[in-house]
């Protein structure tokens, strides 16, 4: 019996130091792999910056290891916090070795308003006489308003232009929920709040119909007047294509004037290579945005300054408690808010708001 309970217990400590083991070489791999990519990056003389805009935007992204670390899929998640990137941007204008930017995007996982101060500080950056260059195989719409910024826009032979206007769509459940015996009981406060329509009506009210066509018409008509004016072509002109759906391939595309020149990535590589002093048996010099916005950038000041401005940021769907950094959690803002106030050294709070709705 002695024996038994020696064994029995010497089994149990095994197991106990082989876990704690394998949980140490797990986080420690984790670590390995989130700062491996948090390395500091070297950019080379006449570097190009290449902007694919193709993972998530957030207003700012985690400061948490853990936090930007998919652990379904093992490895460190894609995302762009968007005062990186602005930041990136108006480095890249000062950096004497970043020569100019290509932007390389098909499609901008981010809203009009993150893609307008994006295109602001491009616009802003072309104010350095460093140029910019487009390329894609497909420019949804996002896309293409965004490289109008450009000093040249290519496309592929084979691929196209998207410039068909915007739309909206609403899926209702009334009908569903009413042969399933299912009543939704609604609280609901002023007749332009459309959350709940869905479940209780089969079609969009007249009031949720036109809140939606004008901020539509506010953002698809602000963004035809600056492709107007950086494409040379009237906003008559544009709405007319998108009406009649005439940019049908890459042809029409450059038939009216969307585009510069169809060419293959072979071709813009030796264009991007003759921009940037690149011998033709040579790879171009090149850096991410992920990872330009790791780089520091020029010291501006000289010394310390002690009085600041605070940015609180309000992203994300309202919620109790403390939450996380993607939701606006009543807890965790409140105390960032009081933080601020008793700081000596703040003496202003901007408030950056980003949120689709949430608790009361």
């Amino acid at each position: 019996m002695k024996d038994f309970f020696k064994y029995m217990f010497a089994t149990i400590t095994g197991i106990i130091i082989t876990t704690i083991l394998l949980f140490l070489l797990f986080f420690g791999i984790i670590g390995a792999m989130v700062a491996k990519t948090d390395k500091t990056v070297d950019v080379k003389d006449n570097s190009l910056l290449v902007i694919k805009l193709n993972q998530e935007i957030v207003d700012r992204a985690s400061k948490n290891p853990m936090g930007n670390f998919d652990f379904m899929n093992f490895k460190p998640t894609s995302q762009l916090g968007l005062y990186d990137i602005l930041k990136a941007i108006e480095n890249a204008a000062q950096d004497e070795n970043i020569r100019g930017i290509f932007i390389e995007t098909e499609g901008i996982p981010a809203g009009a308003g993150t893609l307008e101060e994006i295109r602001m500080a491009l616009v802003k950056f072309k104010e350095s006489d460093k140029f910019i260059i487009s390329y894609s195989d497909v420019y949804s719409q996002k896309s293409y308003y965004l490289s109008t910024v450009s000093d040249k826009i290519l496309l592929n032979p084979e691929g196209a232009v998207e410039w068909i206007g915007l739309r909206g769509e609403v899926m209702f459940f009334k009908d569903a929920l009413k042969k399933l015996g299912v009543e939704a009981q609604i609280i609901r406060h002023g007749k332009f709040k459309s959350a709940i329509e869905p479940f209780v009506l089969d079609k969009m009210s007249p009031e949720n119909k036109e809140q939606t066509l004008t901020y539509m018409g506010s953002i698809w008509n602000h963004w035809v007047d600056g492709i107007s004016e950086a494409r040379n072509i009237s906003a008559d002109e544009l709405n007319k294509l998108a009406n009649n759906l005439t940019i049908r391939n890459a042809k029409s595309a450059l038939e009216f004037g969307l585009v510069d020149s169809l060419v293959y990535k072979d071709q813009v590589i030796d264009m991007l290579k003759e921009l940037t002093d690149t011998k033709a048996k040579k790879d171009i010099n090149s850096v991410s945005l992920a990872q330009y916005t790791k780089v520091k950038p020029p010291v501006k000041h000289k010394g310390f300054i002690k009085d600041k401005i605070a940015v609180v940021y309000a992203s994300g769907s309202i919620i109790t408690g403390d939450g996380n950094e993607g939701s606006i959690a009543s807890e965790r803002f409140g105390r960032a808010i009081r933080n601020a106030r008793r700081d000596s050294t703040v003496k202003a709070i901007v408030l950056r708001i980003n949120w689709g709705g949430g608790s009361a």
